[in-house]
């Protein structure tokens, strides 16, 4: 049984103070990383003036010192996120505003700020919702903007779902069955710089964060949902996709990218193999 974290730096009060942190980072949208997020997600190769969607999260990553890494793989907390001991951190979900395509071979500069900070009770003990705004500018004008809400809650017992899952949708237009397996959760941590060990370390996987398998990160589900857009429009212009993870997918066997068009918008799902839902969005376009 997991013991709830009560500890002083779970209170509210001290967490709001990461309220205004900024982070500004520099990168460029490199033709070889362009290529080998291509070849991870099986895209077919094109030589490419702009970056497909999902690949500005390959940029301006924190890369952190070995030293400075906490026990999960994730840069210590208490920087530029507030500190909280012993709590799992998860990607809750984002809206996207697209601006305008990020061109490969130019620089990008993605400026971050916290704007706010919300403690719940859950079942299985506190959670901690934490909102962070990104930018990402090319020559002084912006390509994206994104609301991403990060939560923090007490690690499960082993075996028990996050939330009891929802069934998903029955009638997609378009799906696809996607199969995930170690190589590729790998490959995608090294493209996003994403130490967390669920994605690659199964013992601590199942052992400490008590998950059954590897677990497939949200940003990648989120970009297959984005992939499957651009398949069922290919002539459309993105404006804003709003996504939320729901339940946890696990590198155990595959899972389905789902979706449906209804009055000008996407809806756009995860789910399980046994049908239930895993994340869901709704991605609003435009015609060229």
């Amino acid at each position: 049984m997991n013991s709830i974290a009560t500890s002083s730096e779970l209170d509210l009060a001290h967490l709001q103070q990461w309220i205004g942190n900024t982070e500004t980072a520099e990168d460029w949208v490199s033709p070889t990383a362009v290529e080998g997020f291509q070849h991870t997600l099986d895209y077919d190769e094109t030589e490419l003036l702009h970056a497909p969607p999902g690949f500005h999260w390959t940029l301006g990553i924190a890369k952190p010192k070995i030293s400075e890494v906490g026990r999960d793989g994730h840069a210590a907390l208490g920087g530029f996120l507030p500190p909280m001991s012993g709590l799992n951190r998860m990607w809750a979900g984002s809206v996207l505003a697209f601006k305008q395509p990020l061109a490969v071979g130019q620089a990008v500069e993605r400026n971050s700020t916290i704007s706010n900070v919300e403690l719940k009770s859950g079942r299985s003990g506190p959670l901690v919702f934490v909102t962070v705004q990104h930018r990402y500018d090319q020559a002084g004008a912006t390509c994206f903007e994104e609301e991403q809400k990060l939560v923090f809650r007490t690690p499960p017992d082993p075996g028990k779902p996050v939330r009891e899952p929802d069934p998903a949708p029955t009638n997609p237009e378009v799906q696809r069955e996607i199969t995930p397996n170690p190589v590729m959760l790998f490959r995608y941590s090294a493209l996003t710089f994403n130490g967390h060990r669920i994605h690659y370390d199964v013992d601590y996987c199942r052992d400490v964060e008590g998950y059954p398998g590897l677990v497939v990160h949200g940003p990648l589900q989120a970009t297959l949902l984005m992939d499957l857009a651009v398949r069922m429009k290919p002539n459309a212009r993105f404006r804003r996709f709003k996504f939320r993870a729901l339940n946890p997918v696990f590198c155990t066997g595959p899972f389905l990218v789902c979706g449906r068009e209804a009055d000008r918008h996407l809806q756009l799902w995860v789910a399980h193999p046994q049908g239930t839902l895993a994340m869901q969005g709704t991605l609003d376009y435009e015609d060229k």
